[in-house]
């Protein structure tokens, strides 16, 4: 695998110059407008990141060829603050969240204690859904696991429109758009979130950052696990949509191994039709990268 290392701040210091260009110009009233606009433009396009390192991948064709698929991985390590990426044009494109939402979603419930505690059950409705997982009584621990859809749209229901806009907002998550209904906006609704920003909530949620309980936010934490051994705790969320007549795949979390933590977010689409290995891919892609960048065994 080939690396590329370059400096994160080109874009902004490229900006600079040529707002003070307009700003010494002959016609410098004329472009006055045009600079200030240049200036809002780059306060949003710095990384909420402060990173001093960006580090670009290659060599990884084969992994996306191998499952019929195309997309990104990004990687934000915790400590250096170096962010590694598989295709940096992926890094800030909107997608959305799908299930990957389940994690806001849980710490909303608890929150607003539609939700005591990760036992608490919610009554299957007896309504007969395509995962037999999901067809009987679920509580939080296996709705997540078993990224049960009934679960959590009735956990929204309970939170219910103001309530959960109001958390969006005080959370900042993606794009904090809740239209298409209280129950299907993170699905098939508005709601849209890019890889850059899967990473800073989730950098958020490690280090108690959100604008939720420390409790609260221990028990999501508690759940999200996926791997644990002696070496290494794999933490993550998979989602699973369909978006401008494509299949958009996720899978983020972190990993804690060897005394650091990393956070990623793989984001996939499908290249063909009826593509069984989708699902799989997901999570094994994501894998395979950090098998390959020698961080999981």
């Amino acid at each position: 695998m080939n690396f590329k290392l370059i400096g994160s701040r080109k874009l902004e210091v490229r900006s600079w110059i040529y707002a003070i260009q307009l700003l010494t110009s002959n016609f410098w009233l004329q472009q006055l407008r045009k600079a200030a606009f240049l200036f809002s433009f780059l306060l949003i396009s710095i990384t909420s990141f402060s990173q001093d390192t960006v580090q670009y991948l290659s060599g990884l064709d084969d992994l996306f060829e191998e499952y019929h698929v195309e997309g990104s991985f990004s990687m934000i390590q915790l400590d250096t603050n170096t962010v590694t990426l598989y295709d940096d044009y992926e890094f800030r494109k909107y997608y959305s969240p799908a299930s990957t939402f389940k994690i806001l979603n849980s710490l909303i419930a608890l929150e607003t204690k539609v939700l005591k505690d990760e036992n608490t059950v919610i009554k299957w409705d007896s309504i007969e859904r395509w995962v037999p997982a999901w067809n009987k009584d679920q509580d939080m621990k296996t709705a997540f696991s078993n990224s049960t859809v009934w679960f959590y749209q009735e956990v929204a229901r309970r939170v219910g429109g103001k309530k959960m806009k109001y958390w969006l907002n005080k959370a900042q998550y993606g794009n904090m758009d809740t239209t298409g209904g209280i129950d299907h906006f993170w699905l098939t609704g508005g709601l849209r979130i890019t890889p850059e920003q899967q990473l800073n909530f989730l950098k958020k949620l490690y280090l108690n950052q959100l604008p939720f309980s420390k409790k609260n936010m221990e028990i999501v934490k508690r759940i999200m696990i996926r791997e644990q051994t002696d070496t290494y705790t794999l933490r993550g969320k998979t989602g699973w949509g369909y978006e401008n007549y494509q299949d958009i795949g996720w899978f983020v979390g972190y990993l804690e191994t060897n005394g650091k933590v990393y956070f990623f977010a793989t984001c996939l689409q499908n290249t063909e039709e009826n593509n069984e290995n989708f699902p799989a891919a997901r999570i094994e892609i994501t894998k395979q990268i950090l098998r390959r960048l020698k961080l999981l065994l």
